[in-house]
């Protein structure tokens, strides 16, 4: 587990809407919200932790963006974004200003 959270931080960073615009494009950007950790979110959703991402998707705190943020986003092509990278998706968190 600790392996897994290692190896998923090491995919994490700071990116534009510039650069998230190709994974939005072919379906694969899933937004969490910001009273998330991030990297908690990856390490369940990698270690097949059906229950609590269900949970989650359920409660509207993992969903893919809609087509109004992704309007909005295209609007402000400088937004950044947390991203971690977890094949085949990239999740992002909001950066709060």
């Amino acid at each position: 587990m600790q392996d897994l959270r290692a190896e998923l931080a090491g995919t994490m960073g700071e990116a534009e809407w510039d650069w998230l615009m190709p994974h939005a494009e072919r379906n694969a950007l899933v937004l969490v919200a910001t009273g998330l950790d991030l990297l908690d979110v990856g390490v369940a959703i990698a270690s097949d932790h059906t229950t609590t991402v269900q949970r989650w998707i359920d409660e509207g705190l993992i969903q893919k963006p809609s087509p109004e943020q992704i309007k909005t986003w295209n609007s402000s092509r400088n937004k950044r974004f947390n991203a971690l990278i977890l094949q085949p998706y990239v999740l992002v968190q909001d950066v709060l200003a």
